[in-house]
């Protein structure tokens, strides 16, 4: 089973981070949660992104997500996978030249990628989306096109995938989007 590092923050979006974590650790893999400057056993705080009709996504107070790894001792080098979840840690995740470089040696080693709804900030940031089709919430298009990807612009419920990287708009993708990161792992 793989070994799957997740980089996630303050303000990540509840389901984008919890569900994948415990997906993946259902499945028999796994995933060493970590934020830069915490702990294993600190918590971050989630928010609850919702569509209600609204001209963007609503925001609601989640629930305080425990890490169980530390950041700085999480070498990419010893991990199969990364997951990047959504939600407003990226926002700042990306201003983080550790994270970047984290990022970046998954792209790099040709490791599986999963990245859904803001996470594709941090891509972007990271420089890995030169040449790749890239989903993320709709906002973010201009982010992934600017960083040199292709925005794929599918229903927020479908997923895709360029080579190792898997990408999602939100939340309801959580089926396509884990189906084919796990067919990836």
């Amino acid at each position: 089973m793989a070994k799957i590092l997740m980089i996630t923050g303050d303000f990540t979006e509840d389901y984008e981070t919890m569900v994948p974590f415990q997906t993946l650790l259902a499945c028999g893999h796994s995933v060493d949660a970590v934020c830069p400057g915490k702990k294993a056993g600190d918590t971050v705080k989630t928010a609850i992104h919702d569509f209600e009709g609204d001209q963007t996504y609503s925001e609601k107070p989640g629930h305080n997500f425990a890490l169980n790894a530390d950041f700085s001792a999480a070498d990419p080098a010893g991990y199969d996978a990364l997951v990047v979840p959504g939600g407003r840690a990226p926002e700042y995740l990306r201003m983080n030249p550790d994270v970047l470089a984290k990022v970046k040696h998954f792209f790099d080693a040709g490791k599986p990628v999963a990245a859904i709804c803001h996470g594709a900030q941090l891509l972007a940031a990271a420089g890995v989306l030169k040449g790749r089709t890239c989903s993320a919430y709709p906002a973010c298009a201009y982010e992934v096109t600017a960083s040199g990807g292709t925005f794929a612009d599918i229903a927020v419920t479908e997923a895709v995938t360029d080579g190792n990287l898997v990408t999602a708009p939100a939340w309801p993708a959580h089926p396509a989007w884990l189906k084919q990161f796990l067919a990836i792992l």
